[in-house]
């Protein structure tokens, strides 16, 4: 893999060479070759309604393990005083090893788990608060690994459709929501398919458009591309960030594939339940051995400039993509 990244640098180099001086002789040595160039994006904090949809202090939650008497044998602490703020709007990436406990934490932003010490609001709602289960679950859906425990109708539209119809909503308006919402993740002309023949991308996209035809504040997504090829993983990645650009949804990412984070507004590192590292992927991804330390790897790219900045080359930490890694061997 280290090989073929350096290979699509290097053709991105001639490529910069060629726009640079016409006369280059390496001009149409790789003409016979296509590929896709990653856009860098501003990863800044974003600007705008700056009110707070997921709020967690001194989060802590604990698993018990009992007896055949009932009685408490041992407890695991599998969240260990985590403190969260989510934005409106915002792309939120968690990442971290096996264990770490970022998925029992995603597990409580919509009430499946409660804390065992500790508070969670979720637009203003304690997650402790029985009466508030229902409007929490509607402003933060969630969306699983496996596609295929969260799909249950036989058909696409009437899949999409069924969080509404439980909502209550009346029947004129979930057509609409379904259609805006198979749209929105482009899968609308799908809409009369069987599940069952779909890919696993598209099946997790209709997933995606089930939660988002409830019309959540919030979408938490719990490694939705863990069981899925490369192609399935972009179709999803792409469609992700759509919601979040686009519609303007709140996203929280839990996925252990780094190359899926570089576009987050903010990156959560966890280890052994606690909050270990925070901050922008630029500079999350800048401390590459510190990283190393929590079993956690970083983009290709990236790896790839940090060891030839630790052989001499003269480039800052933090590259995210090949585009910026050309960029900054060129000037």
């Amino acid at each position: 893999m280290l090989f073929l990244q350096c290979f699509f640098i290097l053709e991105s180099l001639q490529n910069h060479f060629r726009n640079s001086h016409p006369e280059s002789p390496c001009k149409n040595s790789l003409n016979h070759i296509q590929y896709t160039k990653i856009r860098i994006v501003n990863n800044e904090t974003k600007t705008g309604d700056n009110m707070g949809i997921i709020k967690a202090s001194k989060l802590v939650y604990e698993y018990f393990k009992y007896g055949e008497d009932g009685n408490v044998e041992s407890t695991q602490r599998a969240i260990d005083h985590v403190d969260l703020d989510v934005k409106k709007g915002d792309f939120i990436a968690i990442l971290g090893h096996n264990g770490s406990g970022k998925s029992t934490l995603a597990k409580h932003l919509n009430a499946i788990l409660i804390p065992t010490e500790g508070t969670l609001y979720v637009d203003g709602m304690d997650t402790r608060d029985d009466n508030k289960v229902w409007e929490i679950r509607q402003t933060a859906g969630m969306v699983f690994q496996n596609p295929d425990n969260q799909i249950i109708g036989t058909v696409v539209e009437e899949d999409v459709g069924f969080g509404p119809e439980n909502m209550g909503v009346e029947s004129k308006e979930i057509w609409e929501r379904v259609e805006e919402s198979l749209k929105a993740v482009g899968m609308w002309e799908y809409r009369e398919a069987s599940p069952n023949k779909l890919s696993g991308g598209q099946k997790q996209r209709v997933a995606i458009a089930g939660v988002v035809a409830m019309h959540p504040k919030c979408i938490v997504l719990d490694e939705p591309t863990a069981m899925l090829d490369p192609t399935g993983r972009k179709e999803v990645i792409r469609t992700i960030r759509a919601l979040n650009q686009v519609e303007e949804v709140t996203v929280i990412l839990i996925t252990h594939y780094m190359e899926e984070v570089i576009h987050a507004d903010k990156v959560i590192v966890m280890d052994e339940g606690k909050v270990v590292m925070q901050g922008t992927p630029r500079k999350i991804f800048s401390q590459v051995d510190t990283l190393k330390k929590y079993r956690l790897d970083v983009p290709q790219v990236t790896l790839l400039a940090h060891e030839l900045r630790k052989s001499g080359a003269d480039l800052p930490e933090g590259i995210l993509s090949v585009d910026e890694l050309v960029n900054e061997l060129c000037r």
